[in-house]
């Protein structure tokens, strides 16, 4: 199973998460846990680019779009821009752990480990003393990578079918710089951005549902990809 820090501590947080709905927790796991995890992340070879298509959610494996001819991929991304411009839009690479899991399909050990980790009663309770919350009891789970050209335009994760209280990015992208963008950026009622997060290795970020916040265009020019596990 993966490991929580032993150091993390619900109380520590609890004044500043209820002050700001928000709070970014640095070395969330062991570092050996992360390490692993990380490793997973960057071998992986099952994303598949989660966006949208004419309003409706959309999984394209990522070989399809690489076999895209440069011209093809420019009328691609014009259409996946001008919506965008238009309302919720989205565009990263996936892997649905927890999904996955319901389902009975295979995954990765680093995956199942995480899972069960997020789902125990260790980390429920971190949550919960974090929260102030006694309501928390399952935690799904998804793997992303942002390349350069991804983004999540603002929303606020509120789903209708499902109780929703609380989000989390577990982060995992070592030396990362603010300008490469992907940031997780807070969005208050008049527009402004009061606080973003940039991403960083074994940090996680937890937040309240219904809040509006986005991922920020990744820079062409980013060093890297932007990865973590999030739900």
């Amino acid at each position: 199973m993966a490991k929580i820090d032993p150091e993390l501590k619900g109380r520590d947080i609890r004044a500043a998460f209820k002050s700001f709905n928000r709070v970014h927790i640095p070395g969330s796991l062991t570092p050996d846990s992360a390490a692993t995890l990380y490793e997973t992340l960057v071998r992986e070879n099952l994303w598949v680019c989660s966006t949208m298509s004419g309003g409706k959610y959309a999984d394209i494996p990522v070989e399809q779009l690489e076999a895209l001819t440069a011209e093809q991929h420019r009328e691609f991304m014009a259409v996946a821009h001008s919506e965008a411009t238009r309302g919720l839009h989205f565009m990263f690479d996936t892997v649905r752990i927890s999904t996955d899991i319901e389902n009975g399909k295979p995954v990765r050990p680093a995956y199942r480990a995480l899972h069960d980790t997020l789902n125990s009663e260790a980390f429920l309770g971190f949550v919960r003393e974090a929260t102030g919350d006694d309501r928390p009891l399952y935690v799904d789970s998804r793997a992303t990578r942002y390349q350069p050209g991804h983004y999540l335009n603002q929303h606020n994760d509120d789903h209708d079918k499902r109780e929703r209280l609380y989000a989390y990015v577990l982060s995992l992208t070592p030396d990362w710089r603010a300008d490469w963008g992907g940031l997780l950026a807070f969005i208050d009622d008049d527009g402004h951005v009061p606080e973003a997060y940039t991403p960083r290795f074994n940090a996680l970020n937890l937040f309240t549902v219904p809040y509006e916040h986005a991922v920020t265009y990744v820079a062409p020019f980013a060093g890297g990809n932007r990865l973590s596990v999030t739900g």
